[in-house]
């Protein structure tokens, strides 16, 4: 009979187990867990939720291919819905709550600021895959996005040469946070150096959200009369959409005055008419465009991730910058673990040092031995009229990231590794 009861207790505990009302340690130990840090809702949403999606599918393939340490990878997904402060809150419980190894996440610099702290309090690892400002080298934070040097310079560099138009005067346009006031400051700094005049320069910031971008368009229009203009566009997120349908509006082509964006890819251009956009650019670390074959793999695995979970418009899906930074993150992240032979934080953290990894970007890229970046290529595209990108320019390799830029003075003074005190 004590048997019996035994057995019933032990089926209630399993059943309840499984409705997640209680849990089982023994089941938990089982799997490894991981944090998703994304804003599936709000203004940042039609960036970062393709970014959920790639670490989903990531650990699900990490996982069909025997895990991690004999372990299956277990996701925990939280939304913090495009609000700062709750990126904050979501982090500080997938790590004391949930109990993760480590976080994969945040798009904006505002909201891997408003984790930082939490981060380092608690010792938790943050993988974070977007291009950034620099200005920043953390123990416990790796960057598989670009540093400025890996983006912004180049870019800016090729809007100057023959090549690119021969810019003489830039409108610099951005979301009002700190990435693009920051990669802005390096820009002017850089222009600067380069002999290009206050005058010649024009700074202008909207908030997250911003939709009406006629007046400034105007602006840029009566800007680009004093000379070869060129608009270097940090706006982020779902603002994308207004700015570059009324540069259609007001007939701003390519050919008259081009613009660069940093935070505009493949995934921002499927809700917009691209054909008024076509020439303008983009500078990233990789385009769905490119031919090689880690890429082509790449891509049919997304397609067919995307068509196994019914995604939204499942056959129009398309693979981007910072859904590559966060495949790469994943994977490099599984190779420390397996080095280090555990998830300790700091074992992980110092077995990342050199890690490598074959990129959809068609290189064999690594992770530094001492600034938590990585080393990546730069490639600069055109829009074409499917949304795509045509490459125009691009680096011979893989670029070291320089985190704090030699424009910014002081800077030549800060150590290139984190503090790990």
């Amino acid at each position: 009979m004590k048997r019996r009861n035994f057995f019933k207790a032990s089926v209630v505990s399993l059943s309840l187990a499984v409705a997640g009302l209680v849990s089982l340690p023994a089941l938990a130990a089982d799997t490894i867990k991981v944090g998703i840090l994304h804003s599936l809702s709000g203004t940042m949403a039609i960036s970062e939720t393709a970014l959920k999606e790639t670490a989903l599918m990531t650990i699900a393939d990490i996982n069909a291919h025997g895990g991690v340490l004999g372990k299956k990878l277990e996701p925990v997904v939280v939304d913090p819905a495009s609000n700062w402060p709750l990126f904050a809150e979501k982090a500080r419980q997938l790590l004391t709550q949930d109990k993760v190894a480590v976080v994969f996440g945040c798009w904006t610099s505002v909201s891997r600021k408003s984790v930082l702290p939490v981060f380092k309090e608690l010792n938790g690892l943050l993988f974070y895959p977007v291009q950034y400002e620099g200005e920043e080298l953390e123990k416990n934070v790796f960057y598989t996005g670009a540093a400025p040097n890996q983006q912004a310079i180049p870019a800016v560099e090729y809007l100057m040469s023959k090549d690119g138009g021969g810019a003489k005067r830039f409108f610099l346009l951005g979301t009002d946070y700190v990435y693009p006031r920051t990669t802005n400051k390096i820009l002017r700094a850089f222009l600067k150096s380069k002999g290009v005049a206050d005058k010649d320069i024009e700074e202008v910031y909207t908030p997250f959200g911003h939709s009406d971008y006629q007046t400034i368009v105007a602006n840029i229009k009566k800007f680009s009369a004093g000379g070869k203009t060129a608009v270097i566009s940090t706006i982020n997120g779902d603002s994308n959409v207004p700015f570059y349908k009324e540069l259609g509006n007001a007939g701003l082509k390519a050919t008259d005055v081009p613009v660069v964006a940093f935070s505009v890819g493949e995934e921002e251009l499927r809700g917009v008419d691209t054909k008024p956009l076509v020439g303008h650019l983009a500078a990233w670390n990789y385009f769905m465009s490119l031919k090689n074959p880690e890429n082509t793999k790449f891509i049919k695995m997304y397609k067919d991730w995307a068509k196994k979970e019914k995604l939204p418009n499942a056959d129009k899906v398309v693979t981007n910058d910072p859904m590559e930074a966060t495949y790469v993150g994943i994977h490099m992240w599984k190779q420390a673990v397996e080095k280090a032979k555990s998830t300790d934080v700091n074992k992980v953290i110092a077995a990342m040092a050199g890690q490598s990894f074959k990129a959809p970007d068609g290189f064999t890229i690594k992770m530094d031995e001492k600034n938590h970046h990585l080393h990546k290529p730069v490639f600069i595209g055109e829009i074409r009229p499917d949304g795509q990108f045509n490459v125009v320019w691009k680096t011979p390799g893989p670029i070291k990231a320089e985190p704090w830029s030699p424009y910014i003075p002081g800077n030549d003074k800060k150590k290139g590794e984190p503090d790990t005190k």
